[in-house]
């Protein structure tokens, strides 16, 4: 199935698949964009908007039944698109705030969380999607649906929701007047339960990067 295809007029609009294609490519479409630093001030606002759609998206295709695919045997894709210059280009862009921190199982007891980048998670994302993608423009229609469903569960989801927490809890510091914690120097192989960190971090406040991220104080 071609580019040209994917909207052709002879898919009903209220079709699953066609809704959820959409979706999906909206947000690739529109996260590669902002990733592009043209509109830095609207960056994280738009970012905040575009995953909690795309979990929308997520949500719809977690409680759908189960889909099984066509084959027993994924078709190949092909190679996977590189995702390198859109991970350096939202690195650069969320500097100030890209390292946050996630605990992955909150069902799972006595589990430290550990440092993320939004940056690496968006990356990631897009690669999920990128993959199913390439099923549905191929046609294979019931393969993608597949794909985004399992890896719905197994990692965009969850990875969506980590990102979606922690782009809202900086819309949240900014907005109620909050600093926050500093985060130079920290990295993904750190260990956040230590209490040194804690105690040694440094306290910057949110409208230091407010106006470059497109945020504003109350």
């Amino acid at each position: 199935m071609s580019d040209a295809m994917l909207h052709a007029t002879h898919q009903d609009p209220a079709d699953f698949a066609v809704q959820i294609a959409d979706s999906i490519e909206s947000f690739i479409v529109a996260t590669t964009e902002v990733a592009k630093g043209d509109e830095p001030d609207s960056a994280v606002p738009f970012l905040l908007l575009e995953v909690s759609q795309l979990l929308l998206t997520g949500g719809r295709l977690g409680a759908h039944e189960d889909i099984v695919p066509d084959e027993r045997w994924e078709p190949d894709t092909g190679p996977e698109p590189d995702v390198a210059d859109l991970r350096e280009r939202f690195a650069r862009l969320l500097d100030p705030v890209d390292v946050f921190s996630e605990v992955f199982d909150p069902y799972e007891p006595r589990k430290a969380p550990v440092a993320c980048r939004i940056s690496d998670s968006l990356a990631d994302i897009v690669t999920d999607l990128r993959h199913g993608l390439a099923h549905y423009r191929a046609g294979r229609v019931t393969e993608a649906l597949w794909w985004w469903q399992f890896s719905y569960f197994s990692n965009w989801g969850p990875t969506a929701s980590g990102t979606l927490r922690a782009l809202q809890s900086l819309v949240s510091h900014v907005r109620l007047d909050q600093p926050l914690e500093e985060l130079d120097g920290l990295d993904t192989d750190e260990d956040l339960a230590d209490d040194a960190l804690a105690e040694a971090a440094g306290r910057v406040m949110a409208e230091e990067i407010a106006l470059p991220l497109g945020l504003r104080t109350s």
